[in-house]
């Protein structure tokens, strides 16, 4: 289409749209995506990308767009690219990076491959043009220099070999003779005439060769240019030069003959015409006329050269393409070379309108404008993907949505591709229907109405119809459709169907339809009911098509559908495809084979069907014979014709006639005549210009229509449409002159200007930057004088002579300077001279200005001005006496005549030294050098060359110094070679042309230590075992550390790998000359390892130590031999021959390689294998079995063992002769003749090819007669015998080997009695399943004998399956199991009788096996598989299947060897069914029972309430350790609230993780409550209720509702009878009394502990050594830890975390910290606490007693608040050993995140003694400060009192911390936060009371109370916590590295660490609560009770561990039960109610 007419609709349409978008906001608002768009490209990568592999490449790709669009890389097919280490990889900022790589890295996928850059956001996707990357290895190449052979006096071209590996980046840079001379490509002109010439193209041209020019060698030096490389030939090319005898013919070398080039546009290009001849030939060149055979002689000018026979033309020019003829001719004949040219300009393409936004329906025009040659192919993309659209105008009729994207053009030719994008977006709001609310699948009886109903929406409001099996339903007396439109617009239609019947049933489909699109719901109604088959509608298809047709079937259910054909069910053939669901497919559809009538059939499982035809019409389209006007165009007034010939397709066919898409009618001269039904026949009489086109026959019948096109093309000479005309154009204008001609071929218009001033002779325009001609217009920019002339306009296109047209272009010229500006220097204080000449017409005026302002003479006697006239214009000078520094100004001299102005300008420049540098300034330094900057001084207007850095020590003088010359124009500098921790002075001097400055003020700079510069000595690396190496090794030299070494790294890597070094740290060991070690572990087995280490101090890292490499110990192969072949050799031997494993994968040395083999049919059975070992890559097998298959796999063996095998192969022995055949058998038949039978050879060693029956009449020397029987006749009559003669028989068989052995002999003789005998031999028959079975009884006898069978001893008598054949054989059909057996075959006569009894097995599939179930776990089950007693062929194995209850079936195979089999992986507590198949060499076998099973594992168990439920005034807290996850892990819970009067219930959360305490917040205070758990597992799910009230604001518990229903649903009061008292209640009495009991039992126990305790003192006369007794009681054998313990994980120390917040206690004047505190004296507040003890239910307390309680089934006992005992001087303190029960935790802390530090195993009697400090190990640069953990306790003062245990046993350390009595002390306490174990004999240790503070004032800063904690990287957030000692917290290290000493890393940071923020209360959660509020906000941070460690490591826990543990009420029956088993000593525990 004619887009330059379309342009104006188009923009008038794009300001209609945005003056109705403008005008009416109340229509539409600005779309969402006004200025969003899709990607365009910023930065496109460049089509080739060629670069070394030493240098690597980078390629950039940007793109824009709003949203910002993601940058993909892709392969040319589309695939993403992603990283290949080390070879390719993607930047964050989308760049496609290429490493330098080494040269056997090399990776074709990788290195030579077509990328392109894909950008894509929400709108759309665009994809850059094709990027070809090529890496180039660097290769060694050599280049030659050619001998040439040349006739005297002919022109050589010498050339320079270039492998072609290289050829593509190597070119030829210049020529060197043996002297020395270069000559160099040079596109000068001079050098076009000399002798030597050096052709663009890398050739050396040499003119006139003469004798001389023999006796010359040439190299040629070529230069790569990725690499730089430049290097000269290897060898040297002469001249071969002959004396010519007689005249010579011009010859041309054949393959020259003809030649194709390919340059570059704007390149020079030589185009070589390679004939010698004498006398010397003469060269002519011509260029054909495109598109014709004409020629015209290329004209020779600055730009085209001819060097002798060679053409050069420089700056190549698109137009230059073509085809040249080179013809040479000399006086003895001619030849002539073709050369096809073709000049290349760079590809680029725009698209117009680059974005359009279109209404939907209307259409959309893109037109790719695209420049360059050639040009190939014009493709179009969408969104990235191809839409097979080659036209350069892509236009969219009816814009849909689906159209909306990115376009994109793309031009391509052999070299390289460009492409343009352009976005189309759709305009005005339209939605497509969606439908919104449909009917659902629906299963009824028949009987009552339906009704459907389908809500659509979409805009424009869509129509609903309803179809039923494809079918359009219509209103009747049954089906009424109705709709209505909703007030939002949504569309309801519903279909109403009155009574259904069973016959309704089938697919109702609603369809919803508008303009802009369609949406449909289908689904299925079912009526109970017969099946029934709606009638369906004739089929017409057009062949070739795929027919598609569903059988319309109602009634269900439905069993089966199938599609029947004439009584045969579909599929017949492979077009066929039919499913289930009664859907017929039949792919491209044939009138002959597929035009019928198809039946479909339903059944349902009772037998009832029903049936369907459908007939099938098949339309054949036309199909027309192509046609065109001839090859060549038809020339003007020529007489054409074309038939049209329909050569299949259906009649009736309609033939009709386009041109150029419009019906011929209209055109003159055209004539149609029809031939007949199937032809028509165009006519063109007289061929005019106008009648040039595309002519199109149409054929159409009722099937289709179909087009065929052909075009005609018409020669037509050239004729003006525009004849230029004279011109005259002002200097310096754009001149433009028209020249336009058209015809056919399209007229070629060049112009050429006239030589001289007359027109006559005419030459080729020049090209340049300023002339130009585009489609026949002459644009010359910039006209200037030089460009008047006569112009020549020429048009040629072969038609014809052509047109020409002579005109004149004259230029009037305004005043000129030749150069606009130039500098000019000069030395200060010397004369200079100015000079300006103007060309131009004269007279000319000018003036001079200086610095824009106008110079005056007069004012400064130091200017002169002086003018002279010239005869092209004026030149005026301007003279300086004695220039200054003011004159470096700029001077303009003006010029004016009557055409105009001008002005060129002269910069003066005055030059002299520089000023000094200064603001010398030290940026940086080290040991060795000093990086230095300053401040660029005044350059004297001449640039500075050089600076001179000049330095010295402090104590030399300025005249021993060292000098740097730094480059002018830089002002930072280094200055190296430095001694390290030296003074110097330093300065610096500046320097120009004119000369130096003044040296500057020096610096002074002491230099820096240094890192290391020695390498650690005595290195040793041995392997420990396959994974692990040991590295040992000595410091450096003491006097290369350059300081103190803190460490090492130790650096390893695979050996002969370019990876980097993976570095470990270890610490200095101060000890002299201890040696270091390390151990490597989990590296690869039998794999060099590179280990190297060096020494870093406070500085760096020193030298690396040289590489030492070692292997780690042997493993076995992990990939089998590869290439495995076997050869046989002979009939017993077979060559096996292999290549070893790829190294990489030998994991060691490979000793052996082993051969597994056995005959393939006894393959299967691992029994039957044989082995052999060899240590050569093949070997032989002998003694096998002749001509049998053999099976073989191939395994290596190292020291480590054995490798995997080899995939298996199979080989035959060869054939041999075979042995003598079983048995013989000779029996009478007659009077002469006797019947000869046989059994073949037991090994027949080959195919029998036949047999070989001997005779011998006996005694007689008579010759033995032979007789030969084929292979498959197993007896042989012997005939025309002697009678009662007796005669000798013998058989052999023969293989293609040769004859074997014979049988024994058998003598018979003939006679006329003949008695029944059977020639068959007992024999064994196998017969597969179902397969026939013949088996033989060949009797004789005369009479003819009675032959009878017996099966198994029963008379035979025939049946369906089994019948007599005549010759006494007996046929089974279709073999079963059951026909195994004996089978006797009787033969009887009146003579005798005889038998034979054959053997029958029948092979067939296994039969079920039996599956047992043997055991079960939550995860797995564990089955028997035994075989089927009745199974003969052997079972080659199992195959289980099993699925769970809502599942898919899976399988396993299972080995026929396995007993047992583990099914893994399985849902705990879940149902499964099992059962299995066997299967051998004839197939898979019958399935066994299913097996109904069920794996291990109960839904949850409810807990005990009092274990569950903890209540504080506001808060529920809840434990869920406490529920039983019934064997299977528990997943979450969901909590549930409500007061107890409300209905509803609330949500508190759906997903709780079951290890955690869970707290309900906000709740009202002394209120009954409800509350619902449901707790999850994989069994299911368990569902709990509880009744709870909170406590009162003090604190306090409300009574019991006394409804009688207990107080929850778990634990239910006693109902007493009316008579007994109320206080008599069991639940009051049963506490009361176990108080009294633990009350007097506690009273005991202090007594006894206060006697001991001053037994103590007076012993020891130490207060820190006490309870030792009662505290320290002997761990027995069962304390050891025990790392089976299930919940050992779970209680690894819990850690609060250091973020929640206590809530205050409303209506007291102090909180619940300050009566912790302050003792006692809280405890006796006036407010009222309902007492605990009397309901233990609603608020529980434990406490573990000293003495085990029995009859306390929660463990609680409830004592005397006060403290018993009590330490001197810790009055106001807490009471020691007390248990804090602070309320408010949401969630328990995970204790894996909870411990941020290391512990070691605590030492309990069991293991040896820990030397020196066996705390906590920090994270690296932590400070010393934090508390260190040790063993299982915490220690948190410094142990300045530790007191040796030296007494042996298993007694124990108690360390008190000191007391502060000081203010000052607290300073100090954080000093000495370390502590030390000492531990002689094993043992405990335990922590003594805190410091007691008597001023809350003598705590440290409160600030500090988190931050000292929280130094180190990770810190130790919980020490804090800690602090208040420790009730034996357990340690990790003692559950995870027993015994052993060495820490492990430290955990990362715990949840909500902030690590720059050290205040942890920053907690968003205001109903969070937090213990630590306890110490931050009153007061100090104390030991709040001293620490008694408990020997159970269940029971070594720190305060907050047993705060939790009381939370949870897990100490109570746990402690006491463990305390009772192991009988190794009790704990006290005090609790005091907070």
């Amino acid at each position: 289409m004619n887009m330059p007419n379309e342009r104006p609709k188009w923009l008038m349409l794009y300001t209609a749209v945005a003056l109705i978008v403008s005008g009416s906001h109340s229509l539409a608002a600005n779309p969402p995506d006004a200025d969003q768009k899709g990607p365009v490209f910023l930065k496109e990568p460049t089509n080739r990308i060629d670069f070394s592999n030493s240098t690597g490449a980078e390629i950039e790709c940007k793109s824009s767009g709003n949203p910002m669009p993601e940058i993909i890389w892709i392969r040319s097919d589309g695939t993403a690219v992603g990283d290949v280490p080390g070879l390719r990889q993607i930047s964050s900022d989308g760049k496609l990076v290429f490493p330098p790589f080494r040269a056997e890295d090399y990776r074709q996928e990788v290195h030579a491959q077509v990328y392109a850059c894909l950008a894509r956001n929400q709108f759309g996707s665009i994809i850059s043009r094709d990027v070809h990357v090529r890496a180039v290895v660097s290769q060694f190449y050599i280049t030659e220099a050619e001998n040439e052979y040349v006739i005297k006096g002919n022109a050589a071209v010498v050339k320079c070999k270039i492998p072609s590996f290289v050829a593509d980046f190597v070119q030829v840079e210049a020529w060197v003779d043996e002297e020395g001379t270069e000559l160099w490509r040079n596109n000068a002109t001079t050098a076009y005439d000399g002798k030597y010439l050096v052709l663009p193209s890398g050739e050396l041209h040499i003119r006139e060769v003469g004798p001389e020019d023999g006796y010359k060698s040439y190299q040629c030096r070529t230069k790569h240019r990725l690499t730089g490389e430049t290097r000269l030939s290897a060898t040297k090319g002469r001249l071969v030069i002959t004396e010519p005898i007689s005249s010579t013919v011009p010859k041309v070398v054949s393959l020259a003959k003809f030649d194709m080039k390919t340059y570059a546009g704007s390149s020079t290009l030589a185009l070589l015409c390679p004939a010698q001849g004498y006398p010397v030939p003469v060269f002519r060149w011509y260029k054909f006329i495109e598109g014709t055979t004409r020629k015209q002689a290329v004209v020779l000018n600055d730009r085209v050269k001819q060097v002798s026979g060679t053409l050069i033309i420089k700056d190549a020019v698109v137009e230059d393409s073509g085809k040249y003829l080179c013809v040479v001719n000399n006086s003895v004949g001619g030849e002539s070379v073709e050369t096809v040219l073709t000049v290349t300009a760079p590809l680029s393409a725009k698209i117009d309108p680059p974005t359009q936004t279109v209404d939907f329906g209307r259409p959309a025009v893109f037109t790719c404008q695209y420049t360059g040659n050639p040009i190939k192919t014009v493709s179009w993309m969408k969104d990235g993907k191809a839409i097979g659209h080659s036209e350069p105008v892509l236009r969219i009729e009816s814009v849909k949505k689906e159209d909306k994207g990115m376009y994109q053009c793309f031009v391509r030719n052999d070299q390289e591709s460009a492409e343009a994008s352009a976005e189309l977006k759709l305009g005005g709001r339209f939605d497509p229907p969606v439908i919104r609310q449909a009917f659902q699948e629906e299963t009824m009886e028949p009987g009552p109405s339906v009704f459907l109903k389908c809500v659509a929406g979409g805009n424009p409001t869509p129509e609903i119809s309803w179809e039923l099996d494809g079918k359009k339903i219509a209103n009747n007396d049954r089906y009424q459709v109705g709709q209505y439109v909703t007030v939002n617009g949504d569309v309801v239609s519903y279909l109403n169907i009155t009574s259904v019947h069973a016959n309704d049933g089938g697919l109702y489909k609603c369809i919803a339809k508008s303009k802009v699109g369609v949406a449909e719901h289908s689904a299925k109604l079912n009526v109970y009911g017969l099946p029934y088959i709606r009638q369906m509608e004739k089929k017409a298809i057009v062949a070739g098509e795929t027919l598609i047709v569903t059988c319309p079937v109602a009634g269900y259910p439905i069993d089966s559908i199938v599609w029947e054909r004439d009584n045969r069910a579909l599929p017949i053939n492979r077009k066929q495809k039919v499913f289930p669901n009664g859907t017929l497919i039949i792919e491209n559809v044939e009138r002959n084979s597929d035009q019928a009538t198809y039946t479909c059939v339903a059944k349902n499982q009772e037998g009832y069907s029903a049936r369907g035809s459908l007939e099938v019409q098949v339309m054949v389209p036309p199909k027309i014979t192509p046609f065109d006007f001839g090859d060549t165009p038809t020339n003007v007034e020529d007489s054409v014709s074309v038939m049209c010939l329909i050569s299949n397709g259906d009649l009736p066919i309609d033939i009709e006639w386009f041109f150029n898409d419009y019906g011929i009618s209209s055109y003159s001269g055209i004539n149609v005549v029809k031939g007949g039904k199937r032809n028509s026949m165009l006519s063109i009489d007289s061929v005019q210009a106008r009648h040039a086109g595309k002519y199109s026959c149409r054929a159409k019948n009722h099937a289709a229509a179909v087009n065929y096109t052909t075009e005609l093309i018409v020669n037509v000479p050239p004729r003006w449409i525009l004849e230029p005309t004279d011109k005259a154009f002002a200097q310096g204008s754009d001149a433009k002159v028209e020249c336009k001609a058209d015809g056919f071929p399209k007229p070629q218009v060049t112009w050429k200007k006239a030589v001289g001033d007359t027109p006559g002779e005419y030459k080729d325009l020049k090209k340049s930057d300023n002339i130009r001609v585009e489609e026949g217009t002459l644009h010359v920019d910039n006209i200037q004088k030089t460009n008047e002339g006569y112009y020549l306009c020429e048009a040629i296109n072969g038609i014809g002579s052509g047109l020409s047209a002579v005109i004149m272009i004259s230029v009037q010229a305004p005043p000129e300077f030749t150069e606009k500006l130039r500098n000019q220097t000069a030395r200060r204080g010397e004369p200079a001279v100015l000079q300006c000449e103007a060309k131009g017409e004269k007279p000319i005026g000018i003036l001079w200005n200086m610095n824009n302002m106008r110079l005056d003479p007069k004012n400064d006697n130091r200017y002169t001005i002086r003018e002279e006239i010239l005869s092209t214009g004026v030149m005026s000078s301007l003279s300086i006496k004695r220039t200054e520094r003011s004159d470096s100004a700029l001077f303009t001299c003006v010029a004016t005549n009557a055409f105009g102005s001008d002005d060129a300008s002269i910069n003066m420049i005055v030059q002299e030294v520089p000023e000094m540098p200064y603001a010398l300034k030290v940026l940086d330094k080290s040991g060795r050098s000093v990086q230095l900057s300053w401040a660029q001084p005044y350059d004297g207007n001449s640039p500075l060359d050089r600076y001179i850095i000049e330095f010295k020590r402090s104590r030399a003088s300025w005249t021993e110094i060292d000098r740097v010359i730094v480059p002018g124009h830089t002002t930072e500098a280094q200055v190296q070679k430095l001694s390290p921790a030296t003074t110097y002075n330093i300065r610096i001097v500046a320097e120009n042309a004119i000369g130096t400055s003044q040296s500057s003020e020096a610096v002074t700079i002491i230099t820096a230590e240094e890192a290391p510069s020695g390498k650690p000595q005595n290195i040793k690396v041995e392997p420990v075992n396959q994974t692990t190496m040991r590295v040992t090794w000595k410091p450096p030299p003491r006097t290369e550390w350059n300081g103190e070494i803190l460490g090492y790294y130790v650096g390893y890597k695979l050996s002969n790998t370019n990876s980097s070094y993976v570095f470990e740290t270890i610490n200095f060991i101060t000890e002299e000359g201890k040696e270091h070690n390390l151990e490597l572990q989990n590296l690869r087995v039998y794999t060099q390892y590179s280990v190297v280490i060096q020494a870093f101090n406070k500085i760096g890292a020193g030298p690396l130590s040289e590489e030492e490499k070692q292997f780690t110990a042997e493993g076995t192969p992990s990939q089998p031999p590869s290439d495995t072949a076997c050869t046989t050799l002979t009939s017993q031997t077979i060559r096996v021959g292999w290549v070893s494993p790829p190294l990489e994968s030998a994991n060691g040395v490979i000793k052996t390689y082993k051969v597994v083999y056995a005959p393939s049919d006894e393959w299967y059975d691992e029994t039957k294998r044989h082995y052999k070992k060899t240590a050569s890559s093949d070997t032989v097998l002998h003694g096998l079995k002749k001509y049998t298959n053999y099976t073989m796999q191939v395994l290596a063996t190292t020291a480590g063992g054995d490798g995997v095998r080899s995939v298996p192969i199979h080989c035959q022995t060869e054939p041999d002769v075979p042995e003598a055949p079983t048995d013989v058998k000779a029996l009478v038949m007659g009077n002469a003749a006797i019947l000869v039978s046989w059994r073949p050879p037991a090994q027949p060693n080959g195919i029998i090819t036949q047999y070989t029956v001997y005779s011998k009449a006996e005694g007689a020397e008579t010759e033995t007669k032979t007789q030969k029987v084929p292979h498959y006749q197993m007896s042989f009559e012997a005939t025309e015998l002697e009678k009662n003669k007796p005669y000798e028989f013998w058989v052999t068989a023969s293989t293609t080997i040769g004859e074997g052995q014979q049988s024994k002999s058998i003598v018979a003789m003939p006679s006329d009695q003949v008695p029944a005998k059977i020639a068959s031999f007992d024999d064994t028959f196998t017969a597969t399943f179902k397969e026939d079975a013949k088996m033989p009884c060949l009797a004789v006898g005369a009479p003819q004998p009675e032959i009878t069978w017996k099966i198994k001893g029963v008379e035979f008598s025939a049946n369906d399956r089994m019948r007599l054949l005549p010759d006494g054989s007996l046929l089974i059909k279709s073999v079963n199991r059951q026909d195994a057996g004996d089978y006797s075959c009787h033969a009887e006569n009146s003579i005798a009788k005889d038998s034979i009894t054959h053997k029958l097995i029948v092979l067939a599939p296994p039969q079920s096996p039996h599956v047992t179930l043997s055991a079960t776990t939550t995860d797995a089950l564990t089955v028997k598989l035994k075989p089927h007693e009745g199974d003969t062929a052997p079972l080659h194995g199992y195959t289980l299947h099993y699925k769970p209850e809502f599942g898919e079936w899976e399988t396993s195979e299972v080995s026929v060897d396995s007993q047992k089999h583990n099914i893994e992986g399985l849902f705990c507590g879940s149902r499964y069914q099992v059962y299995a198949t066997g299967f051998n060499n004839i197939g898979a076998g019958e399935a066994s029972d299913i097996l109904n099973t069920r794996t291990k594992g109960q839904k949850p168990k409810l807990p005990e309430k009092p274990r569950f439920i903890e209540v504080s005034s506001n808060s529920v807290s809840l434990h869920f350790k406490a529920w039983k996850d019934g064997g299977c892990p528990m997943s979450h819970f969901v909590v549930e609230s409500k007061k107890r009067d409300q209905i509803e219930w609330n949500q508190i959360s759906n997903n709780v993780k079951p290890d955690n305490n869970y707290v309900v917040l906000d709740l009202e205070p002394a209120t009954w409550y409800n509350l619902r758990i449901t707790a999850h597992n994989s069994a299911g799910f368990t569902v709990a209720e509880y009744d709870f009230a909170t406590l009162t604001v003090t604190g306090g518990t409300i009574a019991p509702l006394d409804d009688g229903t207990g107080h929850g649903n778990v634990h239910t009061r006693i109902r007493l009878p009316a008579w007994m008292p109320e206080w008599l209640d069991l639940n009051f009495m049963v506490p009361l009394i176990a108080t009294v009991v633990v009350v007097a039992v506690g009273i005991c126990v202090v007594c006894v502990a206060l006697s001991r305790r001053r037994a103590d003192d007076l012993r020891g006369g130490q207060k820190d050594v006490y309870y030792d007794v009662v505290y320290n009681q002997t761990m027995g054998p069962g304390a050891t830890l025990d790392k089976r313990r299930p919940d050992l994980r779970d209680e690894l120390g819990y850690i609060a975390p250091p973020n929640r917040k206590l809530p205050p206690v409303p209506g007291s004047n102090y909180n619940t910290c300050d009566r912790i505190k302050r003792g006692r004296g809280g405890l006796r507040s006036n407010h009222s606490t309902w007492d605990p003890r009397r309901n233990p239910n609603l608020y529980e307390e434990l406490k573990a007693p000293p003495v085990p309680m029995h009859g306390n089934h929660y463990g609680h006992a409830h004592g005397n608040a006060e403290c018993h005992y009590r330490h001197p001087g810790m009055e106001d303190e807490i009471c020691p050993y007390a248990t804090f029960h602070l309320l408010g935790f949401r969630e328990e802390m995970d204790p894996t995140k909870a411990m941020n530090f290391q512990t070691f195993p605590h030492q309990n009697g069991h293991a040896g003694p820990v030397p020196g400090h066996a705390g906590t190990m920090l994270p690296p640069g932590h400070p010393g400060h934090v508390h260190s953990r040790s063993g299982s306790q915490s220690m948190p003062r410094a142990n300045r009192y530790q007191r040796k245990n030296s007494q042996g046993g298993q007694s124990s350390i108690y360390t008190p911390a000191p007391e502060y009595d000081d203010p000052a002390n607290c300073a100090e306490e954080d000093q000495y936060r370390r502590y030390t174990r000492v531990n002689s004999q094993g043992g405990s240790l335990y922590s003594g009371p805190g410091p007691e503070y008597d001023d809350p004032a003598n705590c440290a800063p409160e600030e500090d109370q988190y931050g000292s904690q929280y130094g180190g990287p990770y810190g130790q957030p919980y020490d804090h916590y800690g602090s208040r000692g420790s009730m034996g917290r357990r340690s990790i290290g003692s559950a995870r590295n027993p015994g052993n000493g060495s820490p492990e890393p430290p955990p990362p940071p715990p949840r909500n660490h902030d690590m720059s923020n050290s205040s942890f209360n920053d907690s968003k959660e205001s109903n969070e609560i937090s213990e630590a509020e306890c110490d931050r906000d009153h007061g100090p941070r104390g030991n709040y009770g001293a620490v008694k460690r408990s020997p159970q490591p269940k029971d070594q826990r720190t305060t907050e561990e047993m705060r939790k543990l009381i939370e949870r009420n897990e100490t109570g029956p746990k402690q006491l039960q463990l305390q009772q088993t192991n009988g190794a000593g009790f704990t006290a525990y005090d609790t005091m109610a907070v």
